[in-house]
């Protein structure tokens, strides 16, 4: 942990570089009617991943690692009925 948490007191708190901002991508195949998810790199191993439609709320994080095997059980029907 980096001591970065606004519940830190401020004259203990370090001094927080300010968040990189994120370059989200929307997938080639994705259609004009904005059904798609968007992603963007989060850091050296995260992938931020938000809705397109609701690009104002917040998104979620995962690591690469935990991102590719969730594709891979997509590809691989894992979570079909």
């Amino acid at each position: 942990m980096n001591g970065c948490s606004a519940h830190t007191p401020a004259q203990v708190r370090p001094a927080c570089p300010a968040p990189t901002p994120l370059t989200w991508r929307r997938s080639s195949r994705s259609v004009g009617m904005n059904n798609c998810v968007e992603t963007a790199r989060d850091g050296a191993d995260g992938l931020a991943v938000r809705d397109s439609k609701n690009v104002a709320l917040s998104h979620l994080s995962f690591t690469t690692t935990a991102w590719t095997s969730f594709v891979a059980g997509l590809h691989g029907k894992e979570f079909s009925r």
